[in-house]
């Protein structure tokens, strides 16, 4: 499989323990062939902000946008849908796990 994943996911106002379990389960995937695009949707949580930044310092998949002022969920997730380079976008809430095969799966599943 060469298809590459975008996955897509917006963050608010979650607790900062949730979104990190969020992340670091797409980061930890047994399929690798992916970019993280992560949509801040408000630009005066300094906590989630900071966090973001230095996890995509540590993971270059990740791809970070800040947005100017809070917009809800559907308007950020069409920002990332806008910046999304990959064959296929998966969809991830801050406030979700994946099982660590989830986009492996669905890969072979749509394949």
């Amino acid at each position: 499989m060469n298809e590459r994943i975008s996955v897509i996911m917006s963050v608010y106002h979650e607790p900062l323990a949730w979104v990190d379990q969020a992340v670091s389960s797409i980061l930890d995937q047994t399929y690798k062939d992916i970019e993280f695009i992560i949509i801040i949707d408000d630009p005066d949580n300094t906590t989630i902000i900071d966090y973001i930044v230095n996890r995509k310092q540590q993971d270059n998949r990740i791809t970070v946008y800040i947005n100017e002022r809070n917009i809800g969920l559907a308007a950020s997730l069409n920002i990332a849908i806008g910046l999304a380079k990959g064959d296929y976008i998966a969809r991830m809430d801050a406030d979700d796990i994946s099982e660590s095969d989830r986009l492996a799966c669905q890969m072979e599943y749509l394949i």
